[in-house]
């Protein structure tokens, strides 16, 4: 009798495993029967709080929008937003509550360089997939990994492509460059140090700053010591503005471009008439209420109507975001799991949008959708598009 309860408890603890197995092959960690719950980190509370609290509006946005056209093969969509501070350490812990306690499906969107660097060995090791996050890193898509998808034109290549087209148009023969201290930076300067290679030229200038500061006078000196008539800067918000607004004051007027990180209407807002002749590498264009484009104008009412604000390129960001992981998702059906999201990605091509955006292509060894930026000048305090799309 003892042997024979042996035996059942064995074949029921086996039966057990197995549907265990196949309930968890079934059902993905964040998909349900009627839900897919999406993550994403952004910065709300630290130096690019504005663009953080953008991308979550822009998200949130088109998350309302497909979940009020039914959701995507019958399931809604829960987005649920960490805060890091733009701090590493702090998107590590985000990254692990998100992985480990909320049980998210996917990670959408998540900004900053070194805040990705940081999270995504956490995600990976739960087969979690970085989607589309807001940093033009190059380690966003290389080295390969099955979990990685970037849609933006790199760093390095916005400013490999830029910097011969206006070097060349400005009639520069000293360049500078003043940029961040950590990953962000060092890939704009690496792309604007390529891009000057093709020239046979150099920075005749280089200087650094911690993330964070806020005194730029003495790279700004040091700069116009040098008799710099054109820089590049590899900033963001307060750093493109403080370093503008410094250089206007002691008299210094070198060309200035900065990469699609300064790109955002933020930096007229804030640094106002002083900001004009900037020059920002971008893809898609600023939303304005008043926008040329009907759709674009009426879009950016709807944001605005909604969040009390007018709405930004960083909205657009992740509006797109998540628009591009929901077209994947209903192409993957209504098995959804990370294998089917995959497989529905290597064959997904996506046209150019409302906003502007080039084509992005997808395939099984292409986690780059598109490689392509053009140039945007701040002129009476609006962006304005100067240049068609340009190959690196």
């Amino acid at each position: 009798m003892k042997t024979l309860m042996r035996t059942l408890m064995t074949t029921s603890l086996a039966l057990a495993a197995v549907s265990a197995l196949a309930q968890s092959k079934t059902t993905p960690q964040g998909v349900s029967k009627n839900e897919i719950v999406v993550g994403s980190i952004q910065d709300l509370s630290g130096p690019i709080a504005g663009f953080g609290k953008q991308v979550r509006n822009g998200m949130l946005l088109r998350v309302d929008e497909i979940n009020e056209q039914g959701g995507i093969n019958g399931r809604t969509l829960r987005l649920i937003v960490e805060d890091s501070a733009y701090d590493p350490k702090k998107a590590v812990l985000a990254a692990q509550k998100l992985v480990n306690q909320d049980k998210i499906f996917i990670m959408v969107g998540h900004i900053g360089t070194a805040q990705n660097n940081a999270a995504m060995p956490v995600q990976f090791e739960k087969n979690v997939i970085n989607f589309y996050p807001i940093t033009a890193a190059r380690e966003m898509y290389e080295p390969f990994n099955r979990l990685k998808y970037s849609f933006a034109a790199t760093y390095y290549d916005q400013m490999r492509g830029a910097i011969p087209k206006l070097v060349k148009e400005k009639s520069a023969k000293k360049v500078c460059t003043m940029y961040q201290d950590d990953e962000f930076g060092l890939e704009v300067v690496r792309g604007a140090e390529a891009g000057l290679k093709t020239m046979g030229m150099e920075f005749v200038e280089k200087t650094s700053y911690k993330r964070g500061a806020t005194d730029f006078s003495s790279q700004v000196a040091r700069m116009k010591a040098a008799g710099c008539d054109f820089v590049v800067l590899g900033t963001i918000i307060r750093e493109t503005i403080g370093a503008i607004a410094e250089s206007r004051k002691t008299g210094f007027n070198p060309n200035f471009l900065g990469s699609s990180a300064s790109y955002t209407d933020l930096i007229h807002k804030l640094g106002g008439k002083s900001m004009d002749g900037l020059y920002a590498t971008m893809t898609v264009a600023n939303p304005y209420l008043d926008d040329a484009s009907k759709a674009v104008s009426f879009w950016a009412n709807k944001y605005k109507t909604k969040f009390n604000e007018d709405p930004t390129v960083f909205s657009v960001y992740g509006y797109g975001a998540i628009d591009a992981f929901a077209a994947g998702a209903a192409k993957a059906g209504p098995a959804l799991s990370t294998d089917s999201f995959i497989k529905a990605m290597d064959t997904m091509i996506f046209a150019p949008d409302m906003f502007g955006s080039a084509p992005a292509i997808f395939t099984s060894t292409k986690r780059l959708g598109s490689d392509v930026s053009r140039l945007s000048q701040l002129q009476d305090s609006r962006w304005k598009v100067v240049s068609e799309y340009f190959k690196p």
